[in-house]
């Protein structure tokens, strides 16, 4: 029981370092040409289906502020110019932004696997959509929230619901897929060493 639990609060503090580090790195994000795709939805899904949604809503909370902080320049990457429009706007609407999507992406991974294995632990085949649907709710509630706060901030949102819209289609399906492609084999190698150890 104690050997679980440090394994648990291990595995949650390596987690949590790989969110600041795809976070407030370049490593976060896959340059695939025409788009960037980010992986920082990996980590805090993964999390989830191996530690549980309360380590998953923690690791979501930190990859929220993570993304706050890019948003404010206080990373290794340059903060996105719409992000960074929301920031000098409204600054409170900028870290809901942030935070809202991020701590839903557990949430809806969480509920989509226990709805496709009923209540079954270690079911691969359910991982894959699991991970693509905590990667879409990030995307779509990420994009929509920053279009309903560029309304309340009074900025013009002509000038940006064309790349909003684009970015959601494109790099929104692409970020899933990746999610979906990574998350799987992890989780499959994961926890058929769980299922060695306890044999």
């Amino acid at each position: 029981m104690k050997q679980n639990q440090t394994i648990k609060m291990v595995s949650s503090a390596m987690l949590a370092a790989l969110v600041f580090v795809l976070g407030l790195t370049p490593l976060g994000i896959i340059p695939l040409g025409f788009i960037n795709v980010t992986i920082l939805c990996v980590p805090v899904i993964i999390g989830t289906l191996f530690l549980g949604l309360r380590t998953g809503l923690v690791l979501g909370g930190l990859f929220g502020l993570a993304s706050v902080m890019s948003a404010l320049g206080m990373s290794m990457t340059a903060p996105s110019a719409l992000a960074s429009a929301l920031a000098a706007a409204n600054p409170l609407l900028l870290v809901l932004m942030c935070m809202i999507p991020r701590l839903a992406v557990p949430t809806v991974a969480a509920l989509v696997y226990r709805l496709l294995t009923r209540k079954k632990d270690c079911s691969v085949r359910a991982v894959p959509f699991a991970a693509a649907a905590g990667s879409l709710t990030n995307t779509v509630l990420y994009l929509g929230l920053m279009l309903l706060f560029y309304q309340m901030s009074g900025l013009d949102t002509q000038a940006v619901i064309g790349i909003i819209t684009g970015t959601a289609l494109i790099a929104g399906s692409t970020e899933a897929a990746v999610a979906a492609i990574i998350v799987t084999p992890i989780m499959a190698a994961v926890w058929k060493k769980r299922r060695s150890e306890r044999e």
